[in-house]
């Protein structure tokens, strides 16, 4: 899962969400100086990847694409996850979800002093170009994978994997929409055991 249903996996709780979405680019057991709610975010985070990497529907989904993107096919179902969360975000959620992310971009710059440099170097971009609220559109989801692309110094060919979100729309939000029922029943029972 990428950043939006990370958070969106989170529940209510402003520094779960925080500690879930900044998870990446904390290795090991680097987390205990961070306030537990954090701290919970940053196990969920990794429950949710274990879960998420090793489900037959993900799987699925991966392997449409690994011919043509090898190890980076699983980044790249990621995003297109977000892409269904974000457009068909109305079945998910009662709050709009310009709000969901406006309140999460604030309770990002409201808590700057437990982010990690990462985050923090991140956030601006984030904000400026509103990635989450990006998601919706193909067109959006062709710029944070060409983003990502350039990261890769290009050797990960991200770039062109919209095409085949394009060709295969229709197979990956059904794959989404099965996997993510699925998905949310895990993470809440994980929240409940945290």
């Amino acid at each position: 899962m990428n950043f939006l249903a990370h958070i969106y996996l989170s529940g209510d709780n402003d520094l779960i969400k925080i500690g879930n979405f900044m998870a990446d680019g904390i290795r090991g057991k680097h987390f205990e100086s961070f306030p537990l709610d954090v701290q919970k975010g940053i196990v969920l985070h990794r429950s949710i990847d274990t879960f998420t990497d090793a489900h037959p529907i993900f799987r699925k989904s991966t392997k449409r694409l690994h011919e043509n993107y090898h190890h980076y096919a699983g980044v790249i179902v990621d995003v297109f996850y977000d892409h269904f969360l974000a457009k068909n975000w109305v079945n998910y959620s009662d709050e709009n979800l310009d709000t969901y992310v406006a309140n999460f971009y604030q309770s990002l710059l409201d808590n700057t002093a437990i982010l990690t440099e990462r985050t923090l170097g991140m956030m601006p971009y984030m904000i400026k170009y509103n990635w989450l609220e990006s998601y919706q559109t193909i067109d959006g989801i062709d710029k944070i994978l060409t983003q990502m692309d350039s990261r890769t110094k290009n050797e990960s060919k991200m770039r062109f994997a919209s095409a085949e979100l394009k060709e295969y729309y229709a197979d990956f939000e059904k794959e989404f929409t099965e996997f993510f029922k699925e998905l949310i029943l895990f993470s809440n029972d994980k929240i409940m055991t945290l």
